[in-house]
């Protein structure tokens, strides 16, 4: 009989303890206490968050995160790191957000959360402006494509037959094909319109896109919901209020949204 009541008596015991305990707080209150939103991102990543001659800290993301944080009433901080670290900074709570072209994908689902969508990209091909052989992905089949070969867009060029041949990103793969060295390259549509925009005149052209889109997120950790609709609301205000389609006109000359 003894044993039984003191096994009820920490079960009580316990109980009153969870009661008691107060509940976690949402990530929401520590950022209007600190009245900052420390917001993690690259710094070398064009157009998204890079840093300008003047060496200030500016694209597309960067003013994302400024104009998130102003409707939150907070001041914004960039908390620059490299990508291979980024997504387990935020994990380490070095920061409250990353914001830097973060797709949303079921595997980071899994461990965080992420905004409503606040950009979208399309795989497209790009060929020479005179090129009329390639009009869509299935022209690819035995045509040289230009690729990051550790990118998605390498995986997508081999698989509809194309020959790789590797570069290190975007600039040189175009350059690759306005040489005439590569027939093709394949990338998201969204760096096509940052590169039209900074050189309209290249001999370049998009002939063919991906129906599906990807979509980036702000990332946050789990289980901070009041941050998540503070933030979704955030975004939807700013592209309400003409304050996105600013930004995306700065950077891409298009609305990048959709």
């Amino acid at each position: 009989m003894r044993s039984i009541s003191a096994s009820f008596a920490a079960v009580l015991a316990a109980a009153a303890l969870f009661l008691g305990a107060p509940a976690r707080a949402d990530d929401l209150d520590a950022i209007r206490a600190a009245k900052t939103l420390r917001i993690g991102t690259e710094g070398t990543y064009a157009p998204f968050s890079f840093h300008d001659a003047s060496g200030a800290l500016v694209g597309f993301d960067v003013e994302i995160g400024r104009k998130v944080a102003e409707k939150l009433g907070v001041a914004p901080q960039f908390v620059e790191g490299k990508w291979d670290g980024l997504i387990a900074g935020l994990d380490a709570k070095r920061y409250d957000v990353v914001i830097n072209q973060v797709s949303i994908t079921q595997e980071r689902q899994a461990k965080f959360d992420f905004s409503e969508p606040y950009i979208r990209s399309r795989a497209v091909v790009i060929t020479r402006a005179d090129n009329a052989a390639i009009k869509s992905f299935a022209d690819l089949k035995g045509k040289k494509a230009a690729q990051s070969l550790s990118s998605n867009f390498a995986q997508l060029a081999k698989e509809a037959g194309a020959e790789l041949v590797g570069t290190d990103g975007f600039d040189q793969s175009i350059q690759l094909v306005v040489t005439g060295r590569a027939d093709a390259t394949l990338n998201d549509n969204v760096s096509f319109l940052d590169f039209h925009k900074k050189q309209p005149n290249a001999p370049v052209k998009i002939v063919a896109q991906k129906d599906d889109a990807d979509a980036s997120g702000i990332l946050l950790r789990k289980n901070n919901p009041a941050l998540k609709a503070a933030i979704d609301k955030a975004l939807a205000e700013i592209k309400a209020d003409g304050s996105y389609a600013a930004i995306a006109q700065t950077y891409f000359g298009a609305d990048v949204s959709k």
